[in-house]
């Protein structure tokens, strides 16, 4: 299966954090679970580590380098997904979570998240 990791879901999970649910956690470590991470969450990171909102022990690419070492997989950002957000009514204002909402839907992928209001666009969420 393929899924698709919000930012709070991949920090939670490399964290070892509580707040990750039981299903989530699970379909992330399922041994036949193609992991992708997003190019909006690496840039939502990068914006967050350099406001200050957001600590990591090493710089975002040297992070998200790691995790690729761990067989993560980048999803980048194709000129479908920034379209197919045109058509998403507007639940959320935040852009990041619009385009994963957008790259969820246009990759046929779940996307692991604990926010409720991509149900609302049709996406499936692991939760």
């Amino acid at each position: 299966m393929r899924i698709l990791l919000d930012t709070h879901a991949l920090l939670w999970f490399q964290a070892g954090d509580r707040r990750l649910s039981k299903v989530a956690r699970q379909a992330i470590e399922a041994s036949d679970t193609e992991r992708l991470i997003s190019a909006a969450t690496v840039w939502e990171m990068a914006i967050k580590v350099s406001l200050g909102r957001l600590e990591l022990a090493q710089p975002v690419d040297a992070y998200i380098t790691e995790k690729i070492g761990q067989g993560y997989r980048t999803l980048a950002i194709g000129w479908t997904h920034a379209a197919t957000v045109e058509k998403l009514p507007w639940h959320h204002r935040d852009p990041f979570d619009r385009l994963l909402a957008a790259q969820a839907l246009a990759e046929r992928c779940p996307l692991v998240t604990r926010d409720r209001v991509f149900r609302r666009y049709g996406v499936d969420v692991l939760w």
